[in-house]
């Protein structure tokens, strides 16, 4: 895909620069952001990206677009980084919890059908053990589907930084979810 130059600071052609960059990338930073903070925070948050990016102008020597709106959602989000860290030590807890003895047959039938929500809770315990710098390449590789490059131009750091965050981060969420895997495999 090509450079697109955004001049916003002219403001001749802002009405249409803006309709064009939120007509071509606001479906997919939703998507990033609904991942990682509620529904509520991600409309808002998606929001705040676009008009963030109108403000401050795009500067063709920062890169490609796309990463560079990442960055943008990428800051919001870690705004919100208590609320996302305590939403992922919650679905942890909530997890953890014995559903023991409910009297809810339609619970009875999700829980009974929906095996993979017992990986929900150990994964949101092990993210939201990360580090936030950590936690933020790994979600943007995962969530935004960002290559390694991507995600460098997106949070201003360099290629071998990213390379060195994810792998710290996979080791950890191997070693974190290491007695899960033995349970599966066992």
């Amino acid at each position: 895909m090509s450079v697109i130059v955004y001049n916003t600071r002219s403001g001749r052609d802002q009405p249409a620069v803006a309709a064009d960059l939120f007509d071509r990338y606001f479906a997919e930073i939703h998507r990033y952001i609904a991942r990682r903070l509620p529904a509520d925070d991600a409309d808002d948050l998606a929001a705040e990206v676009f008009l963030a990016a109108l403000r401050g102008g795009y500067d063709p020597a920062v890169g490609e677009v796309r990463p560079w709106l990442y960055g943008i959602a990428t800051n919001l989000v870690a705004r919100h980084r208590r609320t996302e860290t305590t939403r992922w030590k919650a679905l942890s807890r909530a997890a953890e919890r014995d559903w023991d003895g409910h009297e809810d047959p339609l619970l009875d039938r999700v829980l009974n059908r929906v095996d993979a929500a017992r990986f929900t809770g150990p994964l949101a315990g092990a993210l939201a053990a990360l580090k936030q710098r950590d936690r933020d390449v790994v979600l943007l590789i995962a969530l935004g589907g960002l290559s390694h490059a991507e995600v460098a131009s997106a949070l201003h750091i360099p290629y071998g930084t990213v390379a060195s965050r994810l792998h710290r981060a996979r080791k950890h969420l191997r070693s974190a979810l290491g007695a899960l895997k033995e349970d599966i495999d066992g």
